[in-house]
């Protein structure tokens, strides 16, 4: 897909990683709605940066993915601003440091919350943008999944099935969306500077990069440059790639 003009809704795009990630299609010509849920001036500054530094539109738009009605407001707020959509970033996530064998601290609620956030909101989200995508002839989703979904780890047993769901829920997506709409997925291992890696364990992130090959944290550049590449693909849907410095092989 030509990137060049088109316009790209991105969940969490004021966080460490969703900001790489509006950068890294703000270079290829871009709009990029930053979607945030409670950083009102962070995610302004952001989109203020965008515009200057690319010479593209981006605006912040604030959304709770757990609330249908706000989701459906958000979507027709942004093709109302820009005149289309073309692309969804489902990177917006919550997570709880909870180890697995301390069943007590996993309540129902703060599984409910996790779920809530991580696996309805990017399924909400992907309702929402379907329409307008197939009235288009063409749109690309991407979700941001985690290693988690993929092997027994992370940081909570709710945060590693809502991850496995996403995961799931793309390949699912891409059979009811095609031939329009191309959805994929990708699923970092730890990554550094982000508000998800500030809830985790000291002891988990050193465990997570030593355990590496490469024994190092994943690049948020590198997930970021995946997700323009599944953005502009033309033959590629329904996949999951992994970018964890050779931890987890999916």
């Amino acid at each position: 897909m030509d990137l060049k003009g088109s316009v790209a809704v991105v969940t969490g795009g004021n966080g460490g990683l969703g900001q790489r990630i509006c950068h890294a299609l703000a270079r290829e010509g871009v709009n990029i709605a930053v979607m945030y849920a409670q950083s009102r001036d962070q995610a302004e500054s952001v989109a203020g940066e965008l515009k200057s530094k690319y010479q593209i539109n981006a605006v912040a738009f604030a959304c709770d993915i757990t609330d249908g009605a706000a989701v459906e407001q958000l979507v027709g707020d942004v093709t109302n601003r820009f005149g289309r959509l073309d692309i969804l970033i489902n990177d917006a996530a919550y997570n709880k440091a909870i180890p697995f064998a301390d069943l007590d601290n996993l309540t129902i609620d703060e599984w409910d919350r996790i779920i809530a956030v991580n696996l309805t909101g990017p399924m909400r989200l992907t309702k929402a943008v379907a329409p307008v995508m197939k009235a288009r002839g063409q749109g690309r989703i991407v979700n941001i999944a985690s290693v988690a979904g993929l092997h027994p780890v992370g940081s909570s047993i709710a945060y590693a099935v809502s991850k496995a769901g996403l995961i799931h829920l793309t390949r699912c997506m891409a059979v009811a969306l095609a031939p329009e709409t191309l959805v994929n997925c990708v699923a970092p291992g730890l990554i550094e500077g982000t508000r998800a890696t500030a809830n985790l364990r000291p002891d988990m992130i050193e465990r997570s990069a030593s355990g590496s090959l490469l024994k190092k944290p994943a690049d948020k550049e590198d997930c970021a440059d995946m997700v323009v590449a599944m953005c502009r693909t033309e033959t590629m849907t329904g996949q999951t790639i992994v970018i964890d410095s050779g931890r987890i092989f999916h």
